[in-house]
């Protein structure tokens, strides 16, 4: 067995899982990862695709959740407290990057969590958050971020927890996933990185020292975009902020329906209520986007030493 902590949970895993941190195998678990055989019910295409490969989803109920692809493997999320994995590749470290993806959204969204694709920052004492369509600069602008001194909370899977209506960033692991465009341009050492895996243009910054699970109140969300033809900032109204957190929902939305749906309308409005929501046009340039991080940055020190 393995022992590992993500998203505030205390998982004992039968999966070799490097991206996550260890865990105490003395402390009570909340998950448990096994490896096994899957009975699939039927299985509908979702809008979800990694490394290009699109899942299939299904359900026996709220409690029995499935995704499946093809040729990567099989994954049963059971009452938020057991995720089954059935491997259909011999590659552990494929099989890794699956079940710590959306298969284990899967359990965190059975738990409760309020989900967005997106990556996350801890920006001074607050948590920033940044979402958009592929290829906006999610994970682009968080290294941008870490560059400046701040540290991870999450990447591409950010979970929001709620005490007493005050919306928490839940750290997920130490790993930010960086296109070799996005290493050169920020000008990461690449001796500090590791390739994701073989075949693809992609590198590993994983700050496993420094990286803190508690929880990070929600400060700024920004939904990014690159149209020319918006302003740099905007604010969101409040009618569009289910709108675009449902947009940025990153499981098969069909998880969305009747009290699931109403839940999530109502968790975005409270994250309206803990943080500024905004859509920001992101800088053109490399440049461009480091210049408005350190002003970011030295602005919000600026506030928290005053």
């Amino acid at each position: 067995m393995y022992f590992y902590k993500a998203y505030g949970l205390n998982i004992r895993s039968e999966i070799l899982l490097p991206e996550l941190s260890e865990g105490n195998p003395d402390a009570e678990h909340h998950l448990e990862i096994l490896s096994g055989t899957i009975n699939l019910p039927g299985l509908k295409k979702t809008q979800i695709f990694r490394r290009g490969i699109r899942a299939y989803f299904g359900q026996d109920s709220a409690d029995s959740l499935f995704l499946q692809w093809d040729k990567i493997g099989s994954f049963q999320a059971i009452e938020g407290r057991q995720l089954m994995v059935s491997p259909l590749t011999d590659d552990p470290n494929l099989i890794s990057l699956f079940t710590v993806s959306e298969a284990l959204g899967l359990i965190l969204f059975q738990r409760g969590y309020f989900l967005l694709h997106a990556s996350s920052v801890q920006v001074g004492n607050e948590a920033w958050c940044f979402m958009g369509l592929p290829g906006a600069g999610k994970s682009t602008t968080a290294a941008a971020f870490l560059k400046a001194g701040c540290k991870l909370l999450s990447d591409d899977l950010t979970a929001i927890t709620f005490t007493d209506g005050i919306a928490f960033v839940v750290p997920a692991y130490p790993q930010l996933k960086l296109w070799d465009k996005t290493v050169k341009g920020l000008e990461y050492d690449q001796n500090e990185l590791q390739p994701v895996s073989e075949g693809v243009n992609k590198f590993s910054y994983a700050p496993k020292s420094d990286f803190l699970h508690q929880p990070v109140k929600l400060g700024e969300v920004f939904f990014l975009h690159k149209a020319r033809n918006r302003k740099n900032l905007t604010a969101l109204s409040a009618s569009e902020i289910p709108t675009e957190t449902l947009k940025n929902f990153p499981l098969p939305i069909k998880l969305l329906k009747d009290d699931a749906l109403k839940n999530h309308f109502f968790q975005s409005f409270l994250c309206a209520g803990t943080a500024n929501l905004w859509r920001k046009k992101r800088p053109d340039g490399f440049g461009n986007l480091e210049k408005w991080v350190s002003d970011s940055v030295r602005k919000v020190n600026v506030e928290m030493n005053e």
